[in-house]
């Protein structure tokens, strides 16, 4: 009797040990959800967890806290549009010849053939959704014609859903778009080329003359609601599909002049209006998180947060950098430009259970690798000779025997001044910044060389805000010894300069 009792219990020991083994297994191959979070000039001095002390970001420094935080983490292109090309195609902007900004006059920039983050998202089972600031055009003729259904756009390389600001909230048009069409928009209402659009005025907020009409879509779309509602939108959207694996890319509009927070955001921040603007973002990533953890969703999905290029010099940026806020810390230069303030960016990532918490890596990364990243994730296949995406998976996890990248293509608004980054060297082809060319203290687009009137920060090549006439032709600096540009030596290692002069050339060349 006994020894049948004992049978017996061997039994259910084995039947219990095969139940939890296989509940272990199904969900250690659960598919986790995905967060995409991309913030629009965000600097890489911004933030907390990465130096700021005029404004406080709890909220985005809790993810580094609990996961981890490049130190060399940049944009492949130093502007708006070229940059989110590059990270949802996972190749670099300067093959399309793309180096600025496209506004509402613009068809789609993305091929519908091409491999796309949100394609690769879906072949994979997920449900896909980019919410937020799109800034890639819309439909397939120029100009385009807001008066019929915007197609292709997001939903035709890759996103199940669409909804956000269709160009960027400094330019027309100032409306919603939802999938396809204008929220709001009505046909006895159109949009209208060469109007004045009824929409409330800001500062840095321009083209309001360029089109107007559709009164009611217009009314929709109040300056000082657009993070509240977006994210409002990608909450909803989380809740909605949370029983199904689900990619977020969700693309914020701050910190991007005008700087419109919610008036209880207003007069926040020790640096201004964008400092406010930043604490408007801050609390936006805390509400994610919120319902990350109140849907039981937290412990399975991967947060990514990053920026699509280093701060802006504008009115709001020089107004925070009088504050005593040094947008892009102690980096050289600023957005559009070659030089690291430009380019380098935050990147943070969690994912509790196969991130640990509180790493630093200082890796080189870019976001045009998250493309290839997040294929080998999912396990899904893509083409690796159309792509210059680089599968930096084990590096985003905080791998310390996992190699990040070598070299990488830094591209700023002007062609002539692209640079290249090899380990400790970065060669930058031109003299100057090669983006914003503004001259004077206030103006919008103050940059390069000129912006050392307001900084006082320190290069060679400078001096009373202009290039020296002796300055070299083209700028080589050691980010070892040199990570804040100080010193051009490009006279001093020929070398080095003709050996990334070869190695540029080639990658324009493939």
């Amino acid at each position: 009797m006994m020894k049948f009792i004992n049978m017996i219990q061997l039994i259910l020991v084995f039947a219990l040990t095969s139940s939890c083994n296989q509940l272990l297994k199904s969900e250690k191959s659960e598919k986790p959800n995905v967060i995409l979070i991309n913030v629009d000039d965000l600097g890489y001095g911004d933030v907390g967890c990465y130096g700021a002390t005029k404004v406080k970001t709890p909220n985005i420094d809790k993810l580094a806290i609990e996961g981890i935080k490049f130190t060399d983490a940049h944009s492949v292109s130093s502007v708006c549009t070229p940059s989110r090309y590059a990270l949802l195609t996972g190749q670099y902007p300067f093959r399309k010849d793309l180096w600025h900004p496209v506004f509402y006059k613009s068809p789609l920039l993305i091929d519908t053939t091409q491999t796309t983050i949100a394609g690769v998202m879906k072949k994979a089972g997920y449900a896909t959704a980019c919410i937020g600031k799109w800034h890639l055009g819309f439909g397939s003729e120029k100009p385009v014609d807001w008066n019929q259904p915007l197609k292709p756009g997001p939903l035709e390389i890759g996103f199940d859903y669409y909804f956000g600001v269709p160009v960027v909230n400094s330019h027309p048009p100032f409306v919603y778009v939802e999938n396809h069409k204008v929220v709001g928009w009505v046909p006895e209402d159109p949009l209208v080329y060469g109007e004045k659009a009824e929409t409330q005025w800001f500062p840095e907020k321009m083209g309001m003359d360029l089109m107007g009409g559709a009164k009611a879509a217009h009314a929709k779309y109040n300056d000082r609601e657009v993070g509240t509602k977006l994210k409002e939108q990608a909450v909803d959207w989380i809740k909605k599909h949370k029983k199904k694996p689900f990619f977020l890319y969700y693309a914020t509009t701050n910190i991007h002049h005008p700087f419109t927070p919610a008036e209880r955001f207003v007069g926040t921040s020790e640096a201004g209006r964008y400092g406010d603007f930043i604490h408007e973002l801050d609390w936006i990533i805390g509400e994610i998180m919120t319902v990350l953890k109140d849907e039981g969703l937290d412990k399975n999905t991967l947060v990514i947060f990053t920026s699509d290029n280093g701060g802006m010099l504008n009115q709001g940026g020089q107004d925070a950098w009088r504050a005593g806020h040094k947008l892009n810390g102690e980096l050289l230069g600023f957005k559009f430009g070659a030089w690291e303030g430009g380019h380098r960016i935050p990147l943070i990532a969690r994912w509790p259970g196969n991130i640990a918490s509180g790493i630093e890596s200082d890796k080189l990364i870019g976001n045009v690798d998250m493309l290839a990243t997040l294929a080998t994730l999912v396990n899904q296949p893509i083409d690796s000779s159309k792509i210059d995406s680089k599968n930096m998976l084990h590096v985003l996890l905080g791998d310390n025997d996992a190699k990040g990248r070598h070299q990488i293509v830094l591209c700023p608004s002007r062609k002539k001044n692209i640079a290249i980054r090899k380990d400790k060297w970065v060669y930058i082809s031109a003299q100057n910044e090669g983006g914003f060319n503004g001259k004077n203290i206030g103006d919008h687009n103050l940059g390069g060389a000129a912006a050392h009137l307001l900084t006082g920060q320190v290069n060679s090549d400078i001096e009373n805000g202009k290039i020296k006439e002796d300055a070299p032709p083209a700028q080589l600096y050691n980010l070892d010894t040199d990570p804040y540009q100080k010193t051009n030596v490009y006279l001093k290692y020929p070398e080095v300069v003709s050996e990334l002069e070869q190695l540029l050339k080639n990658e324009l060349n493939k």
